[in-house]
């Protein structure tokens, strides 16, 4: 196969991304049909079927063009804290987390916006195979993000440590997916909503704060 002809078919492929991203974000996995996805992206059924198969397999390819990334740099991000010996900061390690899926907020034209309103709207829509299958694709960083959590706050019970991570990432997924919500609370800045940077430093602070509170006298007994 020429080159010529490879570019083409990447560029359909990305077409489809690009359209059925969209459209599951605003009209969810079951009201989002083949027809409006092919007129959406110009290309036949025959395409969309050539280069995915399915409807679930485009449901998978459109969250691991974006979260295998995502993950990738979440692992590099804590292997750089554990080769400068600063794993023992839970400050650093939520930092490490968190900044890679804030990166997505700044993507306003190349999707990235699109696909974190997408990830808020999974956790809502009653679809228990998509969920499963984000929860494959999340597992092996937070595997690590948990191991490493346990070494910064060994004091910590591990059940609580869990719920705490717990929290940790539905604020996350809450500050990705809900940004027009700030809106609603006076005196916010609605230009500060995609600021990564300033979004980082609020998150870091609120979650390290929340992580490392000391325990109630209810959880000490459950724990």
């Amino acid at each position: 196969m020429t080159l010529r002809a490879v570019k083409p078919q990447h560029e359909t492929r990305t077409r489809i991304l690009d359209a059925a991203e969209e459209l599951f974000m605003q009209h969810g996995f079951e009201g989002s049909s083949m027809r409006s996805l092919t007129a959406k992206a110009g290309v036949n059924l025959a395409a969309v079927n050539y280069h995915f198969g399915s409807k679930h397999a485009l449901i998978e390819a459109v969250f691991r063009r974006r979260l295998d990334p995502m993950n990738v740099a979440r692992v590099a991000e804590l292997e750089k804290l554990e080769a400068e010996d600063r794993a023992s900061s839970p400050e650093a390690i939520i930092r490490a987390f968190i900044t890679p899926g804030l990166r997505l907020l700044e993507d306003a034209k190349g999707g990235g916006r699109n696909f974190a309103r997408l990830l808020g709207r999974t956790y809502t829509e009653p679809n228990k195979a998509v969920r499963q299958l984000i929860g494959l694709m999340y597992a092996p960083a937070m595997q690590r993000y948990k191991a490493a959590l346990e070494r910064a706050l060994p004091q910590m019970p591990r059940e609580e440590l869990v719920w705490r991570m717990h929290f940790m990432f539905g604020t996350l997924a809450y500050t990705l997916a809900a940004t027009d919500t700030v809106q609603l609370i006076a005196g916010c800045k609605p230009e500060d909503r995609y600021d990564a940077r300033l979004l980082e430093e609020r998150l870091t602070a609120f979650l390290a704060a929340g992580l490392t509170a000391p325990l109630k006298s209810l959880i000490k007994k459950a724990a």
